[in-house]
């Protein structure tokens, strides 16, 4: 196994990793922004209103998209899978 086969698994590995977070921490920022300006805006200055909002639209985001999250990553370990018998 060559140091340019374990760099691409690598680099495979981070995109897929990026693929699959990313929607569900853009929820997390754009519902984190909202409820900043909602709280700047009202004075309200409690630190836990945020964590339920954060957590209804990951969730929502996971129900959504979760079949796609699956695919992609089972995707990507089949052509691991695949590319073990050549290493």
């Amino acid at each position: 196994m060559s140091d340019a086969e374990v760099l691409d698994i690598i680099s495979g590995a981070f995109t897929v990793a990026a693929k699959i977070a990313g929607p569900i921490l853009a929820v997390a920022l754009i519902v984190g922004v909202v409820i900043s300006l909602l709280q700047t805006i009202t004075q309200i200055q409690e630190m836990t209103l945020t964590f339920v909002p954060k957590l209804v639209g990951m969730g929502l985001v996971i129900l959504v998209a979760g079949n796609w999250m699956l695919r992609e990553m089972l995707t990507w370990i089949e052509g691991l899978w695949a590319i073990i018998p050549g290493l």
